[in-house]
This record gives structure tokens, sequence and C-alpha cells, in this order.
């Protein structure tokens, strides 16, 4: 079951490298006449895809790719890939959970303490030259011992409060459902949890059923004493929003990984310096990103050799497929 494999917007270097040269993966054109062109050549041929969190399928794309049976992401994150419909046509899907939990949690952990305590804004005023001048930054806020709300007690949000215990913090959560045998409190709504937080973080899976569930009513709730955190999905956050409370006051500060149009960051936050702005480096260390390459390959390797995927998100249905 070997086919075309195809790949869908850019991936590590040395992933490409090694889909083409032990796959002959192709790269699916971004120019739409290109595109067009290719498809109509190799659609047919093609049987599986390989893409990251930030490119996906669509459905679009799937409807062109008649004998694809399974889309293959590096990231934990899939919610650009239209699951509903892969799931609908048969299509397996599956990510690379697990190997980028901890840094990922390292990085909610250091995010936090870079917000509450200002430590880049504190950098750029010492490299600026303004401390002999301007004498001490202003006090800032204590880590330890706060309440901080995880929306999304998953893994990654299990190793961020397990991080937060030997601080001392007082952890809640939200779920959709709360988690069985959690020693951590339960909120029933974002809101609540915010409302009682000193730090919200965001460790919710991305897609249409969590896009801005961190709305206004959930980040005024969090109040002008409250840092938000988000190491989850841009889109989970409603932006705008949040952008203009953190301009009227109303927020006391934010800590962003991710964007709702990366690489696009909102220009307001640029001149803010109780905002910690990162490009979606959650993931971004070598030992990571190494193992995400090698679960990318695992996976598309075991849907060439057998039809099934070791961490799927979807499982392939080939009968659905052939059915459709």
């Amino acid at each position: 079951m070997h086919g075309t494999i195809l790949r869908v917007g850019p991936l590590k270097p040395s992933l490409e490298e090694r889909l083409a040269e032990t796959y002959g993966a192709e790269r699916l054109p971004d120019d739409d006449e290109e595109r067009t062109s290719f498809l109509a050549r190799n659609a047919d041929a093609v049987t599986a895809v390989v893409t990251s969190g930030r490119t996906g399928v669509d459905a679009g794309l799937m409807a062109a790719l008649p004998n694809l049976g399974a889309i293959v992401h590096f990231g934990v994150g899939y919610d650009t890939t239209d699951v509903d419909r892969a799931t609908e046509l048969g299509i397996g899907v599956s990510n690379t959970p697990d190997v980028l939990t901890d840094c990922v949690a390292d990085t909610a952990v250091g995010l936090l303490l870079d917000t509450m305590r200002g430590l880049s804004a504190a950098d750029r005023f010492v490299r600026a030259g303004r401390w002999p001048d301007e004498g001490n930054v202003p006090l800032t806020r204590k880590v330890s011992g706060t309440d901080v709300g995880i929306l999304g007690l998953g893994r990654i949000g299990s190793a961020i409060a397990h991080r937060l215990d030997a601080f001392g913090c007082r952890i809640s959560y939200h779920n959709r459902r709360p988690v069985t045998g959690s020693t951590y409190r339960y909120a029933a709504s974002p809101a609540e949890l915010a409302a009682e937080a000193d730090v919200l973080i965001v460790a919710a899976a991305g897609g249409a059923n969590t896009r801005h569930l961190v709305d206004r009513e959930v980040l005024e709730a969090l109040g002008p004493d409250g840092f938000l955190i988000n190491v989850a999905r841009g889109s989970v956050v409603d932006e705008d929003s949040l952008v203009d409370l953190l301009r009227q006051g109303h927020l006391a500060g934010a800590g962003l990984d991710v964007f709702a149009r990366e690489p696009r960051v909102p220009e307001e936050l640029l001149s803010m310096d109780n905002v910690v702005l990162l490009p979606h480096l959650g993931s971004g260390t070598v030992e990571t990103r190494a193992a995400m390459e090698e679960l990318t390959l695992e996976n598309l390797e075991s849907f060439l050799r057998t039809g099934d995927l070791t961490t799927p998100v979807v499982a392939p249905n080939p009968t659905l497929r052939k059915a459709i």
C-alpha cells in the first residue's frame, strides 16, 4: 500500500528530506495554478499526506484525492484538518502526542514566570541602559503560592499542574467533564475557573469546538489583577478582546506562544511590557522535534505496511473509503 506520499505545507527540513529520499514524497504546490496542474497529474495515486498542525488538510483537498487513506500530522495539533470529514470518508488521521508534553509544559511555566515577574521587560530595561538613570523597575507579582486555573487538564495540562505543584500553587481546572481521580478542584465553566484564578493557563485542544472558549466574559472574569498564559492554539482565545482588555488595563498581563493569525501578531501587543510574545516554540527543542519526526515517520510506515496508524486520532476505515 505505497502509492504516492504527498507533503502538504512546510515541514521540518530533515523530515522533508527523509520523506523525499525514502518515499519519493512530493510537495503540493502553493500556487493555485501549479496545484491544479499537479493534482490533475497525481491526485489518483496519492494514498497518504504528511502535514503539520499549522497547515492541515481541508475537505476540498480530501475531495481532490480520491484514494487518500491517511493524514499524518507532525505535531500534536490537528485543528487545521477537517477531522469530521476525514472520519466520514474513512481517512485515518494521526498526530504526535506525548513526545512533546514535557517541552510544552516547560514553556508554559517559563511564560508564567516571565510574565508575572516581568523578566523579559526587565532585560530590555537593562539593555536599553535605563537602570543607572531610572533606578529599579516596578515591583512585580509573586508566582509561588498563586491560584492557577488550567483550561484543559489533558496530557499537557496535567504536566503543567505537576510542575506548579512544586511552586505551592493552588490548582483548579476545567474540562468538558471532571477528570477521574484528579486531586485538583474542578470548575464548572471557563468563566468560573478564571474568576477564582490569579493566572489562567490555556492548554485545551484547538479546533471548532474550542474556538473562543476563552471569550470576553472569561477574560473579564480573570480581571485586572489576572494573567493569561496560552500554549494551546490562538483560536481558543478571543484575541481581539484580549488586546482590548490589555490596552484598557483590565488584565495584568499575558504570556502568549500562539496567536489567532500566525505568524502575524497584533501590532498593539508589540509595545506592551506586560505581555511576553513567543513564536510558537512550545515544542521547539532539538530532542522533542527529533522525537516528533520519528513518530511521524512511524505513523506513515505503519499505515503503508499494515493500514493502521501508531497514534491515531481517527483510525483508517478502508471499507468506508471504498463505499464512497
